[in-house]
């Protein structure tokens, strides 16, 4: 027997709130084994991020090489991808054993508002990991970026969807958590042209910090498990509403705080 492992390639957050961090919290508390490779540290806190400093590429391909060859995790997630070294070092790497279910979170802007990945690096991100992806998460900031577009109302995530999905990868879910209203809808897109809308109740909080980290985790977690992509999104967006309306009233820093991760954790899951 063997647990579910899952892989978070992605940069470090020292207040444990996103990054590396909930990843490792969201696919634990999921019943996943969770193993990590780091591409960059950053100081930050729930006001903001302090300073970025990148890995060496050469210990990133290293990471990554120990991790695959050793523990063969089911599902992969990648998370901050800084710069274009840090790219490549990636890609590099993953090209003999690229895997069988990846989710991309193109974390490019932080809920503070700091960019996180270099503008140099976008168009290589482009030509070069978003092909290979199973699914792309951006937010609407995000998903502005990489179709090159405004998004004003849901019809715009649509079809920022589709221009992102022609760019190679197997589905988008362009997720609209950044829009006002009492409902947060969410679009996935897949690429044979199906579209989902998924819709759920606005929770009125300020512990916002990591949700998209979380959410594309907790997708990496219910794939590894098994669940079909539809089902793996509803989950998670699921776990994830409930991990911030049980963090909703809960002070942790003087910003935006983190989401409750260990609302309701899981056994490690053998099989």
């Amino acid at each position: 027997m063997r647990y579910i492992t899952t892989l978070t390639i992605a940069g470090s957050d020292s207040s444990g709130g996103a990054g590396v961090q909930a990843d490792l919290k969201t696919m634990s508390a999921l019943g996943c084994y969770a193993a990590s490779v780091i591409t960059s540290i950053t100081a930050q806190n729930t006001l903001g991020v302090k300073a970025v400093q990148n890995v060496k590429p050469s210990i990133i391909a290293q990471q990554i090489r120990a991790v695959m060859d050793d523990l063969s995790p089911e599902a992969v997630k990648i998370g901050m991808v800084n710069d274009l070294d840090t790219l490549n070092a990636i890609c590099d790497t993953l090209s003999s054993q690229w895997p069988a279910l990846l989710v991309v979170d193109p974390v490019m802007v932080a809920t503070s508002g700091d960019r996180l990945m270099q503008a140099d690096t976008l168009k290589k991100y482009c030509e070069r990991l978003v092909p290979r992806a199973t699914l792309l998460t951006p937010n609407i900031p995000e998903a502005e970026i990489l179709a090159g577009m405004p998004i004003k109302n849901e019809a715009d995530m649509r079809r920022a969807a589709e221009t992102i999905t022609h760019m190679g990868c197997h589905a988008t879910l362009v997720k609209g958590g950044h829009a006002n209203g009492e409902e947060k809808t969410d679009l996935l897109l897949t690429d044979d042209g199906q579209c989902i809308r998924l819709t759920s109740p606005t929770v009125r909080t300020n512990n916002t910090h990591g949700t998209g980290c979380t959410l594309s985790s907790a997708i990496t977690a219910f794939l590894a498990q098994g669940e079909n992509l539809p089902t793996a999104v509803r989950k998670a967006k699921a776990y994830v509403g409930e991990a911030l309306r049980h963090g909703a009233d809960v002070a942790i820093g003087h910003g935006h705080g983190p989401v409750n991760h260990f609302f309701n954790p899981q056994k490690l899951i053998k099989r």
